[in-house]
């Protein structure tokens, strides 16, 4: 799918309706709803790297989640479920591999028994089909591996390969309107304003737009910035590390298998996930890391490193949580204290079972006090909209995220007029 760029570029600035910078899920949905609802109108999908989904949606878990967490009422509980319930209809439609195979929220302690209630009532109150109290002894009906003192069973959770999702949409998208492009291999460098809009100066040459949406991740406050936006919050990113299963430990895994999330730390826990290629992954762990781009423990940026540690509302975050992040950093260079924390849930798990996998980063939009601003965050700016925060489970709800910009985009831009 990928579209030559046209060697005019360099020489003069295209011109479209509305340009969309950020090729990930939620760049990718927002350029098929927004497609889907003017098919007329001339648009352009901006994606630095030379496929689309390279970063947070491609270094996901991959999972299709409930809602199950979110404060009720939330842009996040409403656009997940909604999300959610769409993408699984999407990808039937599609042929996009998934599976609504269900998930176990499990306690194994008696202090978290308070969170799990806690859980349990966000979800009913969030409206989560399928969302029951089950027994140890249900429990190992399901996973019968694990070991627990009370469990959730949440039916409508499922897993899917995000990458192929991504990929379908902009595919559909182009074949609305012929005139539409994607243009890989294109960074925007920096924003100029026009009389009639923005101009996008680019790796690849100079492109003009009308109107823009901004869905860059884990550089959303770089573009807002660039495009004028007075923001005062930073993203900061957390690496999270993957194990693997090995074949001989595969079978003591079905399903989903999560912990009881401590409402403390501003991250889930690490868990169980069984992947559409049908391996298992363990994890992630959750640890600020030293390039927002960066999959490797080492990897390091000095831009990244000094945007963040000069930033107050990083250490508020990190004083804040001290205790979690030191365990979050033993436990990523030590396979013995990831495995411990695995075998809270999976008792007979060994060293022997596990290996080394991928990594993820995730992008969080720090306020100054250090809070993470947990919910989605979408704003309105002059010819723009950014999507200034949307972490997990932005991919679940990237569908409802794209209505929901293409509504904000019908109020603010008169389309439709």
């Amino acid at each position: 799918m990928q579209h030559t760029n046209s060697f005019l570029t360099y020489f003069c600035a295209m011109s479209f309706d509305i340009a969309i910078v950020g090729g990930g899920i939620v760049g990718a949905a927002t350029f098929y709803k927004l497609q889907k609802r003017n098919p007329s109108l001339k648009l352009v999908l901006f994606e630095k790297e030379n496929i689309l989904s390279d970063h947070q949606t491609g270094h996901n878990s991959g999972v299709i989640h409930s809602g199950l967490y979110y404060k009720p009422g939330s842009l996040k509980a409403r656009n997940c479920i909604q999300g959610r319930r769409e993408l699984v209809a999407f990808a039937k439609e599609h042929g996009i591999p998934h599976d609504v195979c269900g998930k176990v929220v499990v306690a194994t302690d008696e202090k978290e028994l308070p969170f799990l209630e806690k859980i349990y009532q966000t979800g009913l109150q969030n409206e989560i089909e399928s969302l029951r109290k089950i027994t140890p002894e249900e429990v190992k009906e399901i996973e019968p591996h694990v070991e627990c003192i009370a469990a959730l069973h949440v039916g409508c959770t499922g897993i899917i390969d995000f990458r192929a999702a991504t990929a379908k949409m902009v595919e559909l998208a182009l074949a609305i309107n012929p005139t539409s492009q994607l243009m890989l291999n294109t960074e925007v460098l920096s924003i100029e304003k026009t009389d009639s809009g923005s101009r996008f100066i680019t790796s690849q040459g100079n492109f003009e737009a009308t109107y823009a949406v901004y869905c860059a991740g884990l550089q959303a406050d770089r573009l807002a910035r660039k495009d004028g936006v007075k923001l005062k919050e930073k993203v900061v990113g957390f690496r999270g590390d993957y194990y693997e299963l090995t074949d001989q430990a595969k079978h003591k895994v079905k399903h989903l298998i999560y912990p009881t999330p401590n409402p403390d730390f501003p991250f889930l826990g690490v868990h169980f996930t069984r992947m559409t290629d049908g391996e298992i992954e363990c994890g992630p762990n959750a640890v600020f890391t030293f390039k927002r781009e960066g999959y490797g423990k080492t990897d390091f940026s000095l831009r990244d490193t000094w945007d963040a540690l000069t930033y107050k509302g990083t250490w508020k975050l990190f004083f804040s949580n001290m205790s979690f992040g030191i365990n979050e950093y033993r436990r990523a260079f030590s396979k013995k204290l990831f495995l411990k924390t695995l075998q809270r849930m999976i008792p007979s798990l060994t060293m022997d079972d596990i290996k080394p996998g991928r990594s993820g980063v995730r992008a969080l939009l720090l306020a100054e006090d250090g809070d993470t601003r947990d919910d989605f965050r979408i704003e309105y700016h002059g010819n723009s909209i950014h999507v200034l925060n949307a972490p997990s489970p932005a991919a679940t709800a990237s569908l409802a995220i794209g209505d929901y910009v293409a509504d904000e985009a019908d109020k603010h831009f008169k389309l439709g007029n």
